[in-house]
Formats: C-alpha cells, structure tokens, sequence
C-alpha cells in the first residue's frame, strides 16, 4: 500500500506539472482570459484612495467565496480522482487562493476584502473525517482552517451545515480560524443574544481624507431550527434575516460604516423547502436588499447558484440599487465586487457597484496551499479506499429517482433493520417497520467485487442520523403523495427522457424539486408496493398501495426509518414532525451503512431487494430512458 506520505509527493509532483503547463496558458490561453475578465485597476478614477495626494474617490473590491463545503483540492474523494464534471469545472480553496492572490496584486491588497457566505466545514470525507474520524475536538486542525487562514479571509458568515456536527465542533473550528465567523441571527435560546460575532467592521486608509469603514453582517437561513434541531435545541434560536437585519444594519450605520455588505446564507430566489413550518423563510437574500434601509451589497449563499450580478432595487430607499452576487459552489466560482466610493461634504458616499466572478477552471491550485493539506489528503484517501466488504452484484444509483433500485433497497433495508433492531423488547417492536431513502447522489455505484469506504460513502453523501417514527396507513399514504409532486405530469407510455418526467416545479420555491426531495418507500419484513401515477394530478397519483400484497389499511400502525433531516421538517413532508418518535439513537445513517457492509462482509442485494415501485400513466408502465430492461440496477 501506499504511504500518506508518498501518496502526499506523488500528489504535489502530479501538480507541479500541472502548473507549469497552466502557467504557459497565463501568456495567451486561460490565463489571459482571466485577467482580461476583470475590470482594470486603472480604471479608478482620479484621485483614488490608491495614490492621489488627497483623495477624492475610493474603490473597494469585495471577494466572495460561498458553499466550500469541505473542499481544498480539486478532488473526488467519491471517485479518488481529481474532480471533474459537465461543464468542466474545478472546485477547492486551493484553486480560488490562486485567483485571490492575482486578484489582490491587480487590485492593491490594502484595498481589497475576502469574505464567505457559510458552508465550509461539511460535505467532502475531508470533512467528514476531521470531524467524526479523526475530530479536531481531539487536538487536529482543521483543513479548511489551514486553508481559509493561508489564503487570507477578513471573515465568514455560518451557513446551516456548520451545525451539523454539534457547537463544540462549530467552537473548535471558530478556534482555528484567524477570522471571524460571523451569524447575526444565531441567538442564545434564553437570552436572545447572538452567540457568535454579528458584525465586523474593516477600515481602510485613504491618502488625505477619512478613512473608508466597512461593516461585515453575516446571517444564516433559520432553516438550522429544523434541519439541525437535535444540535441546537434548546441552546440556540434562529429568527428571521429581515427582522435581525433591520436591528443589526442600524448599529452599523451608527458606528460610521460608509459601506455596508451582509454575507447571507440564504438564498436569492425567495422561497422554503420546508413550507410554513417556520415564521420565517430559507431564502430572504432578495428580500434583505428590498426591505432593510443601508444595505450596499449582499454575497449570496446556500442555494448553490451562480449570480453573476443583480441588481435589486430597494423598496425601503428610492433609486438605490442593492448588489447580489453567489459564486455558485464548492470553489467552482470568485465573486469580485467593486465598490466605488466619492468623498462629499465630509463623507464617503457610494457611487457605483458591479460585479463579476471568476471560475476557477482558469488557473492552477496555489501550491501553499495544496501543501498546507497534502498530509491531511493522502490520509483521507487511505481511509476512503480502505474495503470493508464485498457486493455480489454492480448497483447503481444512476436511474434511483425513476424506477425502483437495489442501492435504494440497500438504504432502506440497512435503516429498517437498525430501528427494528433498537425496539426490540419494546411495546412497538410488533410494527411493521418501513423505510425512507432519497436519490442523494446519482453517481453513486458499489461495483462487484471489493467495496471500499468510498463507494459505501457515495451512496449517502450527508450526514444524517436516523431516527424511527409511528405513522398510520393514511399518512404512509399521504407521505408517497407528497413525494410523488417530483414528477412532471405526463400523459403517455414514452420512452421519456428522464428530465422529461423528474423535477417538477415547486409550488413553494418555485424551482425544480431536487432529487434528494423525492423519497422512496420501502419494508423490511415485507414488500411495500405501489404505483405513481403521472397522468394524474398530484395529489391523486399513488395508486395500488400494497403491503405484504394486501391493500394498506389507512387506520394500521407502522413503523418509518427516517432520517433527521426529514422528520425535523426538511422538504416539508407532511405528518413527520408531529409524528410520535421511538428511536432516536443520534446514529449517522452512513455510517450505519459502512458498519453494516464491514460486520456481514458481503452485500448480496437477492436477500433485501423487492419491487416496490414503478412508474405508470393512466395506469400503463412508463418506459424512461436508461431504466433496465427486465432487471434492476
């Protein structure tokens, strides 16, 4: 085997080369156009804050950076090979220090800021193991620290996934940060003050006049009292983004900001996954530009678009423009803001924004970085290609969210058995147990043969904990209703594209339902069948609903294996909040599934698949391109 310490060498040899062949690109390919990208330092006009006798005009360039999660290098440690997808784009912080570096020597680094709009500690195996593996609550430093305070960041507002691991985690990396990590809207349960830094405010000298003041607000989606309740009930409170805006942006206009800009977690296009299970909406970034009085700019997150600029008008000032701009994900993009300041009757008055990003396809990793993580990598790698097991079988997550699949059944099947387990000897135990899976991952495949950590680990890409919960026939019912809103409706047999029938619009957000917002339904015992039929409105689609081949009786019990995120309200399926709990064990469902594989050696899916679901219209099957023929991915 490889050591983590040559597995380390190879890596930075493998990407030395590569930086030398982008470095050749700088003088007239990819390089060129990046720097061509951006507007010209020269371009300030007289008398800037960057070298004028006195000066009258000042040009401040924000960058942006949103959605890290848990990426320096550009790596899927799902594939153990450097990341690549469709159109081609690069993640990692190590990528984005390069364009911060070149962006800073344009534009005068006493003249530009660096921020992050939450998401940074979950969602890679380098997450994940730096949290639960090997926690950095035990003494090891986080990567993403090591990388956020190598490559410079002023300050970084929380995103929800910061929770996720528990505070002591969230404190431990608030530790390691040179920055800090900002959440205006995070309150102490009793108290109602915030537990975090609410606001920074950075001041920046200009030659002969006053001194340019910057506040920094950072809020959160208060989607974390659901998603993350286990974590923070009864500790901290998330009210509203306008309502602790318009408290916050006051205090900052009072201590002489002359620029304000919120670094928000929530995003752009308004709406909520989870309906009106909370006062408050996810996605208010739009509506913090409309409605709070001296705010100039907002770097957008959470929502993991890209928003080159936009340009919000504000309901609350008349004739001011509030800039919006989301870096997409992961590293994919730099959000550049440029602010241009004048200097009037004794103050610094804004004149002009713009924005722009970069991608970071365009560039080479910096190497200071990569080096910072090259250990931390190599040891992640080790881990995540260690075998556990064996599968009988090649299962693929590929078609999971149009037909019925064996890597599903293996989610369901490993969750129904784990809650059947735990009630044993219990006044529920005699339930029949069910299960809730989602097509999280689409790439997502354990081959036949050895399976590693990895594959196990693509299969269940959050980290989620499980819990069991009592419902009736009609809620299952009303559960598989809800669920099946994901898809278009259709009327015919197809064949169907799969785009053709799978994301429906939401009614709610107004955005195509993600994949990982369909749920599939299954038994342990015995099968639960149904068909979705989408001819149908919904509403009125699941039909032929079946357990242990007999019609599900709306008044009969059951038991549902469901994750966390569910059953505090995440997607906003009906009944599962005030659902009675039994089981609630805090157990990460991946890692269920990992110790599942490691205890029974061999995932053989003829002892745990069933045909439970299929697709129909006006009662015909449906026919989608790239289902099996006959058989079961």
């Amino acid at each position: 085997m490889t050591s983590p310490r040559t597995a380390v060498q190879t890596l930075v040899q493998h990407e030395q080369s590569r930086r030398e062949m982008l470095a050749l690109a700088v003088v007239g390919g990819a390089g060129a156009a990046f720097f061509a990208s951006a507007p010209r330092a020269d371009a300030v006009p007289e008398g800037s804050g960057l070298g004028s006798k006195k000066a009258r005009s000042f040009r401040l360039t924000v960058l942006g950076t949103t959605d890290t999660h848990g990426n320096v290098l550009n790596w899927d440690y799902f594939k153990d090979l450097e990341y690549d997808d469709t159109p081609h784009n690069d993640i990692g912080l190590a990528k984005i220090a390069t364009l911060v570096k070149a962006m800073r020597a344009e534009r005068g680094a006493a003249n530009t800021m660096l921020l992050d709009a939450g998401d940074t500690i979950q969602g890679t195996p380098l997450a994940y193991y730096y949290a639960k593996v090997d926690p950095i609550t035990g003494g090891s430093k986080h990567p993403m620290a090591k990388a956020m305070n190598a490559i410079g960041y002023d300050a970084a507002a929380l995103g929800n996934h910061e929770f996720n691991y528990g505070l002591d985690t969230l404190r431990t990396f608030e530790s390691q940060c040179d920055f800090p990590l900002l959440s205006a809207n995070s309150v102490d349960w009793t108290s109602g003050a915030p537990i975090f830094k609410p606001h920074v405010i950075r001041t920046f000298k200009t030659r002969g006049s006053k001194p340019v003041k910057v506040g920094i607000l950072g809020l959160v989606t208060p989607g974390v009292a659901i998603w993350d309740k286990a974590n923070v009930e009864g500790q901290v409170k998330f009210p509203g983004i306008v309502e602790q805006a318009k408290v916050m942006v006051p205090r900052l206009k009072k201590a002489g900001c002359d620029l304000v800009i919120v670094s928000c977690h929530s995003g752009a296009r308004p709406g909520s996954s989870y309906g009106d299970a909370l006062p408050f909406p996810e996605n208010a970034s739009r509506q913090l530009a409309e409605e709070v009085a001296g705010i100039d700019a907002v770097l957008v997150g959470h929502a993991h678009e890209e928003i080159t600029q936009l340009l919000v008008p504000s309901k609350v000032t008349p004739g001011k423009d509030v800039l919006l701009t989301e870096p997409l994900k992961w590293g994919m993009r730099l959000s550049v803001m440029d602010f241009d300041l004048e200097f009037r009757q004794g103050r610094w008055t804004l004149a002009g924004s713009s924005s722009h990003v970069l991608n970071a396809n365009t560039v080479p990793e910096d190497p200071e970085v990569a080096d910072l993580v090259g250990e931390d990598h190599a040891v992640v790698r080790t881990y995540v290609n260690s075998v556990i097991g064996t599968c009988t079988v090649a299962m693929s997550a590929a078609t999971a969210r149009f037909e019925d699949t064996a890597a599903m059944d293996f989610i369901n099947h490993v969750q129904a058995d784990a809650v059947k387990a735990a009630l044993a000897g219990t006044p529920d135990e005699s339930l029949p147990v069910l299960s809730i899976a989602a097509p999280f991952n689409r790439d997502a495949a354990i081959p036949a043969g050895n399976v590693t950590v990895r594959d196990v680990a693509g299969l269940y890409i959050y980290d989620n904990t499980l819990l069991g919960i009592r419902f009736t026939g009609a809620q299952v019912k009303a559960y598989l209703e809800y669920s099946a809103a994901y898809f278009k409706t259709v009327s015919g047999t197809g064949p169907f594209a799969p785009d053709a029938v799978t994301g429906a619009i939401s009614p709610t957000t107004g955005s195509p339902i993600p994949d990982y917002n369909y749920d599939i339904m299954g038994g342990l015992d015995a099968s639960l069948a149904y068909d979705i039929d989408i001819a149908q409105p919904v509403g009125q689609r699941i039909v032929n609903l079946t357990y242990a081949g007999q019609p599900v009786d709306p008044a009969a019990g059951f038991v549902i294996a469901i994750n966390n995120y569910r059953q505090s309200g995440g997607g906003g399926f009906p009944g599962v909040t005030t659902a009675p709990v039994l089981y609630n064990a805090q157990v990460e469902i991946r890692q269920l599934l990992i110790d599942w594989t490691t205890e029974q050696g061999v995932i053989d899916p003829t002892t745990f698949t069933t045909y439970d679901w299929k697709l129909v219209s006006n009662g015909q099957p449906v026919v989608v391109e790239g289902a099996a023929e006959g058989g079961r991915h």
